[in-house]
């Protein structure tokens, strides 16, 4: 019997190298199929999402304008409104408030606010700068930046390049392992914002960017920009290597709009990255609004041309303590403290009607989660609180400005002296005695942005930029003239790299330029937590307001009137919840998220009036918001 042939060892190992390439070829092709992508078709003018065609429907959330405590319960109504992505700004100025100094935790919790979004099965579009505009203090930049004297802001200027690459080296590093290409839920990432609506057009800028992205995001995360629909907005704010996008709202024609990105990206995905649901406020002009009806037939055109789109603001939220911002339109306009937009959500993430008008536009092209929508959060009218404490703030001045005075013959700015917020006092002496009325004024609309002026500790008036240049005042020579001077916000939108804070050019009394000052740089928060002495000087000028109040085993959301007031800030608990300013109005009301209170130990209350407080200082809690100046509210007082 012949034996059979085995093959010879050659043909063996060769046998082998075969079953092993077959094997490793399936595993490839595994691994190949359970990669995750994220990327634009340019020939069927959409994204890909793991290989499918792709439509985001996405609203805006501003981390840093909601309490950490209510993160997840607005991102899950906005889940169950039908988006399946959110767009976030990173705010840098809230993260580096001082050069080198990093902040990523409690209020400032970015990764754990982007857990929460991963959790709830979200979609991200980012948006990390480093300018976001969004109606945000210097729109992100931080204030320090203007310290230095030969810094030009978002260009191709070394001292801005240097320290935008410093910050992105923190950031963006974070953000990487964060992407959907690599297991995150991070599809996009816009660089800058709006630039063609910024004076420079600096290309080697937007270059510069493009490769700080690219060096640490790689070269397959999308990146774009986000521009206005006229064609100088979109020429000066595109580049090529970054998808152009558009924004606009439900006023203008939407297919002309999306023609204007066409002449910029003739192929790929149409995309409004900021379709406004509603608009901001101006402290002095009427509550915003955009009717139901216009952006719900908005949104359903859009939807109805395959395009993409995210509503801006899907949630406003609140600009707590000094972190609102400002236009220059016609003048110095500031932001007040509500960011309510006129949003689906409310300031307090309640439900609107707007809401469900979008939540059905959205049923009409997907699916919608199954479930009810979270209902709102309750509201208590806690009533009126007295506030029997008082003291003026030049009798604290050791408390909240507890370093020595600076000495300067002339005022110097806030960046000068690296105070990016709030209040400094200026000191000097009336050189000679004034017994006919002159007038005080600061050169060239040199207050940035109010001044509250004291003389010998009396209060005499306000100057205001571009409002209220000057005051007639008397007064002996040698006597105190104090002037407080506050920063209400620098300039977000348009040409804000000159928008320096305090007293900007010199005060003159007549044709006399003053001199010889004492600068103050304060820290008013201070007040809040100190001891105070008992040295109530009546109700005029600025002093500060404390009392308590109890809300016995609750602790629910709440709105902070104050009738009778006229302008300052207001604390609950040691915590800044912003400006008042009934008097301009539009906003009458704060704001009281419940998570601030305590139902177990009575609540603190500190108020701090810049020009005249009522005679019996007292507030009043309701149970909801007015935010237009003319509404009436309602409300039942639950403890007095």
């Amino acid at each position: 019997m012949t034996p059979p042939d085995f093959p010879s060892r050659t043909e063996e190992m060769g046998l082998w190298l075969c079953v092993l390439v077959l094997l490793l070829g399936d595993l490839q092709l595994q691994v190949t199929s359970a990669v995750r992508s994220f990327s634009i078709d340019f020939d069927r003018n959409c994204f890909r999402k793991d290989g499918e065609p792709f439509r985001y429907i996405s609203g805006s959330i501003h981390y840093f304008r909601v309490p950490p405590f209510y993160w997840k319960d607005r991102l899950l109504k906005m889940y169950m409104s039908g988006l399946n992505a959110v767009q976030v700004y990173v705010p840098w100025n809230y993260h580096e408030p001082l050069p080198g100094v990093y902040m990523f935790g409690g209020n400032r919790d970015l990764e754990g606010f982007l857990d929460l979004v991963a959790q709830l099965d979200l979609l991200v579009i980012l948006r990390p700068g480093p300018y976001i505009c969004a109606e945000w203090e210097m729109g992100g930049l931080p204030a320090w930046l203007l310290a230095q004297p030969n810094m030009v802001l978002r260009t191709s200027n070394s001292d801005f390049l240097q320290a935008v690459s410093k910050w992105l080296s923190v950031l963006l590093p974070k953000i990487k392992p964060r992407l959907y290409i690599n297991g995150g839920n991070i599809i996009s990432v816009q660089v800058e914002n709006e630039y063609g609506s910024y004076y420079a057009c600096d290309y080697n800028y937007l270059r510069y960017l493009l490769a700080i992205f690219r060096s640490y995001l790689g070269e397959e995360v999308v990146l774009f920009t986000t521009d206005g629909i006229k064609e100088p907005e979109l020429q000066c704010g595109s580049l090529q290597g970054l998808y152009a996008t558009v924004d606009f709202g439900a006023e203008v024609n939407i297919t002309k709009a999306f023609e204007q990105q066409r002449l910029y990206e003739p192929r790929g995905p149409l995309v409004n990255s900021e379709y406004y649901t509603g608009w901001l406020d101006y402290w002095g002009q009427p509550h915003s609004t955009r009717t139901i009806t216009a952006v719900a037939q908005g949104l359903q055109t859009i939807l109805e041309l395959g395009a993409n789109v995210n509503m801006y603001m899907f949630q406003g939220g609140t600009n707590f303590g000094y972190w609102n911002g400002a236009d220059y339109n016609q003048g110095y306009k500031p932001v007040p403290t509500s960011y309510d937009y006129d949003a689906p959500l409310t300031e307090a993430g309640d439900p609107t009607n707007k809401l469900y008008a979008i939540r059905s536009i959205i049923g009409k092209f997907s699916m919608l989660p199954a479930g009810p929508m979270p209902p709102p959060t309750p509201k208590i009218a806690y009533g009126y609180v007295t506030l029997p404490q008082s003291v003026a703030l030049l009798d604290i001045l050791a408390i909240i400005s507890p370093g020595l005075p600076l000495s300067s013959s002339l005022p110097l700015t806030f960046e000068a002296l690296k105070q990016a917020q709030g209040f400094i006092l200026y000191r000097t002496l009336l050189p000679y005695t004034i017994l006919e009325p002159v007038w005080l004024h600061a050169l060239g609309n040199g207050v940035h942005d109010l001044a509250y002026v004291l003389l010998n500790g009396e209060y005499i008036g306000t100057l205001e930029r571009d409002k209220v240049y000057g005051i007639n005042i008397t007064g002996q020579a040698g006597s105190t003239l104090d002037v407080l001077v506050e920063n209400m916000g620098h300039i977000n939108f348009g040409a804000n790299d000159s928008d320096f804070k305090g007293l900007v050019t010199n005060l003159t009394l007549g044709f006399t330029v003053l001199r010889n000052w004492l600068i103050y740089p304060l820290d008013v928060d201070l007040a809040v937590s100190s001891a105070w002495p008992l040295l109530n000087k009546g109700n005029i000028g600025p002093a500060f307001y404390r009392g308590t109040f109890t809300t016995p085993g609750v602790n629910r959301d709440s709105y902070l009137t104050l009738p009778g007031w006229n302008k300052g800030q207001v604390w609950i608990n040691g915590f800044n919840l912003g400006r008042f300013w009934p008097i301009r109005g539009p906003q009458h009301t704060l704001f009281v998220p419940g998570p601030f209170l305590s139902a177990s130990s009575p609540n603190n209350i500190t108020v701090l009036e810049l020009q005249e407080a009522p005679v019996h200082p007292r507030v009043l809690f309701l149970d909801r918001p007015i935010l237009n100046g003319t509404a009436i509210s309602t409300h039942k007082v639950m403890w007095n």
